[in-house]
């Protein structure tokens, strides 16, 4: 089986899925319709200054080193990794910040410092969230999201508690310490759903945070789907840019061809890692897997306000991660996924990465990252962004004790309309769906179009979830879906 095959878009599902049909013997070409590569891992340069536009954590080594690991390559022929310590700071207050070590052990130790008894109680959640992430890794998120019997395994069938409780619950439950909870509390929030409606199960990720590190690719995560796409060149997947997707044509249930700037592209199979919901939107409404009724109903996980800025002097009292949880985190999840309404009191995060590495920006200077969780779909302009770009220095001079104002060289902001425009992505949201139960698995849009047999599709609005890993996971998955699609078929 090899097809002349045509993915849509060049994030890191795309070039994930590019990867495994070049080596199962498909003739690859990748669209992508801006003019960098990448999805939204592009990095912005500007000034000697450069900015990871995307992602900015590496999580879940394990993941990483497991796809290249299926090329017979390693992490190391592509980017070099540094593990950070500490991992991140959360501040609460002025001079009121945790510093999440490393080491795990260290971690264990602050919680019982903020709290006795709350390092013995992190051990046991911790301890299970090891358990359910050699599940939900090494298992569950392997699987295509056909069947709900992919979840009864052997392993889970004494783990349905997990699956109807949830996270705010069992932390509410063990931990007294406002601050302690918002630490285990914020990687759904800012990656997926409010913490009371996702399922205790996905404590996975305080495993890979608390456990496994927060780790930095030189030159930033740029840096990683560049060395995706290297692989994928090797594998000799073809790169198109500025290649905009604006019909897939079909003919008596199958995909005959592309429009590609205005032009029509034949192909025998088509991959679309673009957005779910747009690719929807460019078949013909008898082609379509889902309504657009069936995509407003679905819960999105939040957008985003980002602004990127070169600052004149390093900043103090900040590391490479820093995280601001001095306002109330349960009034900022209510706007994004109760009211959908920007919040009073934002929390928010910042990435100071010049603080490990020293090719982003020039010497003397420090580049930062901002990014606000947002709900999907607000209304969004200049005046509201010059606010809340106001709103986060103000709070970031205040507890960090110094002045940042007249040290501005330069910001650019991006926000709710950028990601429309740039990703055609469902109302502006950064992340995909949220991680709720009804949203998990097998209850996501499906990988394979139910319409046309020759048309799949890849990336955070289907199986596995957001989240680069994730990503990766599923460029895995759709591959393997094709060839056991068509095994045996010399022609669609």
């Amino acid at each position: 089986m090899a097809f002349n095959t045509s993915i849509i878009g060049s994030g890191f599902s795309s070039v994930a899925t590019a990867c495994y049909l070049a080596q199962a013997g498909h003739t690859v070409t990748v669209y992508e319709k801006n003019e960098q590569f990448g999805g939204r891992a592009r990095q912005w340069e500007h000034e000697g200054f450069k900015f990871d536009m995307g992602p900015t954590w590496y999580w879940m080594p394990d993941v990483f080193e497991r796809f290249f690991a299926d090329f017979n390559k390693k992490i190391e022929d592509y980017y070099q990794l540094e593990k950070l310590s500490p991992g991140y700071r959360v501040y609460f207050g002025e001079e009121n910040h945790l510093d999440i070590s490393d080491n795990y052990d260290k971690v264990v130790q602050s919680f019982e410092d903020w709290e006795p008894g709350a390092g013995q109680a992190l051990q046991k959640f911790i301890k299970k969230a090891g358990n359910n992430y050699d599940v939900a890794i090494k298992k569950l998120v392997y699987k295509p999201g056909l069947s709900p019997l992919e979840l009864v395994t052997k392993d889970t069938m004494f783990e349905v508690p997990q699956f109807l409780g949830t996270i705010r619950g069992h932390v509410n439950k063990n931990f007294k310490d406002t601050r302690l909870k918002q630490v285990l509390e914020f990687p759904v929030l800012f990656l997926g759903a409010k913490p009371s409606q996702t399922p205790l199960f996905y404590s996975f990720m305080n495993f890979a945070d608390l456990k496994l590190g927060t780790w930095y690719p030189k030159g930033g995560m740029r840096s990683v789907i560049e060395g995706a796409i290297q692989l994928a060149k090797e594998l000799g997947v073809k790169f198109v840019s500025n290649a905009n997707v604006t019909a897939i044509n079909s003919n008596q249930g199958h995909v005959s061809s592309l429009t590609i700037n205005d032009k029509n592209i034949d192909c025998d199979l088509v991959v679309s890692g673009a957005d779910y919901a747009h690719t929807e939107t460019l078949l013909s409404s008898k082609d379509r897997n889902y309504s657009s009724g069936y995509w407003d109903k679905k819960l999105l996980a939040p957008s985003a306000l980002l602004f990127y800025v070169g600052f004149d002097k390093p900043l103090e009292k900040v590391i490479h991660h820093t995280l601001f949880f001095d306002a109330s985190f349960d009034e900022h999840a209510n706007s994004i996924y109760d009211d959908q309404t920007w919040p009073e009191k934002p929390l928010f995060y910042a990435s100071f990465p010049s603080k490990t590495d020293d090719t982003i920006a020039p010497v003397g200077k420090e580049a930062a990252i901002f990014l606000i969780p947002l709900a999907p779909d607000l209304e969004d302009n200049d005046e509201l962004r010059s606010k809340y770009f106001d709103i986060i220095l103000n709070r970031l001079e205040k507890h960090t004790g110094q002045s940042l104002k007249d040290q501005i060289l330069f910001q650019r902001s991006y926000c709710v309309n950028d990601f429309k425009e740039d990703y055609n992505s469902l109302k502006g949201n950064a992340y995909g769906l949220a991680n709720t139960l009804t949203q998990t698995a097998f209850l996501r849009p499906k990988l394979k179009s139910k319409k046309l047999k020759n048309l799949f599709y890849t990336g955070q609005l289907t199986v596995p979830g957001p989240g680069v890993p994730p990503a990766l996971i599923s460029g895995k998955l759709v591959s393997e879906l094709i060839t056991n699609t068509f095994n045996n078929e010399k022609s669609i």
